[in-house]
């Protein structure tokens, strides 16, 4: 529902459904919100969720984007409606969102040694739900074994690196792990699966893409072939092979993809499932330095855009706006200006964002005559979608002429 607490819009009647506000048309500029205030582009979203689709398809892996950057079930469901094989969680707690947002398919991204999260899920796989999860230690496999219910939880060895996040230092700890999960009750080995964006440079992220080839190789003997119960609704297993985040998917395609395979063309018949999240609406700084799109044909479109207001211009060349740490991300890159009052100018490539307060931007632009003036509006691209989306309950989806179309709700 929309209503007087909505952040972002102007809505002080009875409270409407977003559907409702919707199907009005609004434009972002004919007094319907305030600022400041984020949106998403359809086009650039539609764009960039054809794309991956498209790319996954070409290389023959499967695709479980990850979740966690928008916890947005109409992302979600356009993310599946393309081909999705699922969706990926961080932690236990957005899994258990997306069982009741009515994802079938959840692959939980991380170790998970929260016991009661645990007995929940158990449940839920129990009903039905395709669940593949992490370990990287026999304590961890010990957890999970306890944890269970009827149905085995799928567990993926996760492979690390020195100085890395989780998952196993070496492939001799890996196996380890693995023999831990095949000869304990409750759980059951589905395949590996590592995250390479901790690496520098290609050559580093080739390296443990590799090793998890390795590692591929050495457990699918031990993959349990068929997990489910007679009549279970869950899906017999596969070889699961999982990696990928939004820098190197072309790396992780190049690599593993030969393993999706079938065993007489020298694969092993795995599902090599990618990960990556913050695709999904691109950026303006971070994410559009290091895509893979800057090495390989094709391109991926900034989905997020936000809009304030100039309160102040107390000396020349410094513009403070409505915006601050609250609305915007600003951990990895400041927000970039796009247009003021919906105009480009060649003075504008020179403007910087300088510093984000908690309800203030300091905009420094070269000094001229009636350049920006308290009240223009200006439009900012954003960087690192992940610390975007957060900020935000309710986010109007716009077309290219700015006619709210859609309205997003997160779930953070």
């Amino acid at each position: 529902m929309i209503d007087w607490s909505t952040r972002g819009f102007l809505h002080t009647g009875e409270p409407i459904t977003a559907r409702e506000f919707a199907a009005a048309r609004h434009s972002l500029f004919d007094g319907s919100f305030t600022w400041p205030v984020m949106v998403v582009k359809r086009s650039a979203l539609d764009h960039n969720i054809a794309t991956l689709a498209a790319f996954t398809r070409a290389h023959g892996i499967a695709f479980a984007p990850h979740g966690k950057t928008t916890m947005a079930p109409a992302i979600f469901r356009a993310q599946l409606d393309a081909g999705a094989w699922g969706i990926t969680a961080a932690t236990p707690g957005q899994a258990l969102v997306y069982r009741r947002l009515g994802v079938p398919r959840v692959l939980l991204a991380n170790e998970i040694v929260d016991r009661a999260a645990l007995r929940l899920l158990a449940g839920e796989v129990e009903r039905g739900l395709e669940f593949l999860c992490y370990a990287d230690s026999v304590e961890g496999v010990r957890i999970l074994s306890e944890s269970a219910g009827a149905v085995p939880f799928r567990v993926l060895v996760e492979l690390g690196h020195a100085g890395g996040r989780t998952g196993c230092r070496g492939l001799a700890e890996l196996l380890a792990v693995a023999d831990a999960v095949r000869t304990s009750p409750g759980v059951e080995l589905a395949g590996v699966a590592c995250y390479e964006g901790t690496r520098s440079g290609p050559d580093e992220v080739r390296q443990i893409l590799r090793e998890l080839r390795a590692a591929a190789e050495a457990v699918a003997p031990h993959v349990v072939p068929d997990v489910s119960p007679e009549g279970s609704p869950v899906a017999a297993g596969r070889l699961v092979v999982s990696a990928g985040g939004s820098a190197w998917f072309d790396l992780v395609a190049e690599e593993l993809a030969p393993l999706a395979r079938s065993r007489e063309e020298g694969g092993l018949d795995a599902l090599v499932l990618l990960r990556s999240g913050a695709y999904v609406t691109h950026d303006d700084g971070f994410y559009r330095e290091v895509t893979p799109y800057n090495r390989i044909e094709g391109r991926l479109l900034p989905a997020l855009e936000a809009w304030a207001q100039v309160l102040s211009v107390p000396e020349p060349g410094l513009a403070l706006l409505g915006m601050g740490k609250r609305d915007v991300p600003y951990d990895i890159d400041l927000p970039t200006v796009r247009t003021v009052n919906g105009e480009t100018a060649g003075w504008l490539e020179e403007a910087r964002v300088v510093k984000v307060q908690d309800q203030h931007t300091y905009l420094r632009f070269p000094p001229g005559e009636e350049r920006i003036r308290p009240g223009d509006l200006v439009s900012f691209g954003l960087s690192h979608p992940c610390t975007a989306f957060d900020k935000w309950r309710i986010i109007p989806v716009v077309d290219d002429d700015y006619v709210v179309i859609d309205v997003i709700k997160t779930y953070f």
